[in-house]
């Protein structure tokens, strides 16, 4: 008991000793400083708001068809006497080249016919010029006569009052008298059949006459010429074949230009059309109404084709707008012309544009103002822009324009503005920014914006 007594009696002035001092420690040791909680900025991409024209574009593909393509379809039926060695598929003809001659002695037959018919009409005509002046003649004779045959009549008369002449006597010169009125009677009226006679026979003259016409046609149809510069793309006639009118005897395509049908989004293709501002007039998609206005717009339309790794390019034209839109797809026809498409082929680096190649067709519109941003940036229709304390906006746009990976904005944002084309995790408007501009970006969309 004593040792236990003992060591408590040491134990207690150390334990106190110790909380004495840690009690010092704590009441002369100074407070720690306090730290105040302070907002933390995201880290965004941004870009600077610039502007830049942009060209409006749609494109499509299609195959290549000739402008102009010929079907030598004779007119007539004859032998084939002589067909054009170059008559070959694939083989190109200049304009006027003279492709199958048929047979000619048929049609120089009737035209020899024609001609004799009507010399043989003017010869009658001619005849009755003659017997309508012997008439004539005839009829002046017999007029004399019966003036003659009056007199005697008006003699008989005479005695016939006196009583010196017979009833018989009178009789007889007035029967004499009558008969020679027929016979002036029957003159007269042939000779007013003449007129209608001459009419009849100078109608048959001209009805020969066109059959002359008519053969001399036929003789010139037997040579069938091209009329312009093609390329043969079907054959149906050789030396010695009959060849029967209205069957096709070879087919040509036209080489100085080509068209191509693509087909494009309805939807695409009226933003073309689509006017800069509200003062301008808007343009229906009315097939027709397009290709009204069409030619007096700024249009620029190229065809490219690919080869392997080479890509060719043509320039172009929009020639006119398909007269359909497709109700299944929704896409209407756009015809692009390409003129020269034979002429300016060079050999190993540029093919002509042939019939059936599949190639694309591109529009462009005139250049539009506006701010070019990616298209990734628009969120619902909204874009997030930062404003000048480095706060997110949310703000509500409507793009101008939408075309492969930009976008277009012609109202709703100003050149400077910072546009934030990351998206900050958690997204909430009003969050502070720490922005990081993308020069990347900004050189990309440049060239991607700027106005070919």
């Amino acid at each position: 008991m004593k040792s236990g007594f003992k060591l408590i009696l040491m134990t207690l002035p150390l334990v106190a000793v110790g909380v004495g001092f840690v009690a010092f420690t704590i009441a002369t040791k100074p407070a720690p400083a306090q730290e105040e909680i302070a907002e933390r900025a995201t880290a965004v991409r941004v870009i600077t708001a610039t502007t830049t024209a942009v060209s409006p574009m749609v494109s499509g593909f299609g195959l290549v068809a000739p402008a102009r393509t010929f079907e030598a379809i004779p007119q007539v039926t004859g032998t084939a006497e002589y067909v054009n060695p170059m008559l070959k598929k694939g083989d190109i003809l200049p304009e006027g080249a003279l492709l199958v001659r048929l047979s000619a002695s048929d049609y120089t037959l009737a035209i020899a016919q024609a001609k004799a018919n009507i010399r043989a009409a003017e010869a009658k005509l001619a005849e009755i010029a003659v017997s309508e002046a012997n008439l004539q003649a005839a009829m002046k004779i017999e007029e004399d006569t019966l003036a003659l045959k009056a007199s005697d009549l008006e003699r008989v008369e005479r005695l016939y009052a006196a009583g010196t002449a017979s009833q018989s006597a009178r009789d007889n010169a007035k029967a004499a008298y009558l008969a020679q009125q027929q016979k002036l009677q029957n003159l007269q009226s042939s000779v007013a059949l003449l007129p209608t006679q001459k009419l009849v026979q100078t109608e048959q003259i001209a009805v020969y006459r066109a059959t002359l016409a008519t053969a001399e046609l036929n003789l010139a149809r037997t040579e069938l010429r091209l009329p312009f510069a093609a390329r043969v793309s079907m054959v149906n006639v050789e030396v010695g074949q009959l060849v029967r009118i209205g069957v096709s005897v070879a087919s040509f395509d036209g080489i100085a230009a080509a068209e191509i049908e693509a087909q494009v989004p309805a939807a695409d293709l009226l933003r073309l059309f689509r006017p800069k501002s509200s003062d301008e007039p808007v343009i229906a998609l009315n097939p027709s109404a397009v290709s009204e206005v069409m030619s007096g717009l700024e249009l620029k339309a190229t065809v490219q084709l690919k080869l392997g790794d080479t890509l060719v390019e043509w320039p172009a034209s929009l020639d006119r707008i398909s007269n359909t839109i497709d109700p299944k797809t929704g896409t209407v026809g756009m015809i692009v012309r390409v003129d020269n498409a034979y002429t300016t082929a060079e050999l190993g680096r540029r093919p002509p544009l042939t019939k059936g190649m599949f190639v694309k067709a591109t529009l462009n519109a005139r250049p539009v103002d506006g701010i070019v941003i990616p298209r990734s940036a628009l969120r619902n229709g909204q874009l997030m822009i930062a404003s000048a304390d480095s706060r997110l906006e949310l703000r509500p746009i409507t793009p101008y324009l939408v075309q492969d990976g930009i976008a277009l904005i012609t109202d709703g944002v100003e050149d400077g503005e910072k546009i934030v084309v990351s998206t900050p995790i958690p997204l909430v408007e009003g969050m502070l920014l720490s922005l990081h501009p993308d020069t990347t970006l900004m050189e990309t969309l440049a060239k991607a914006g700027s106005a070919k």
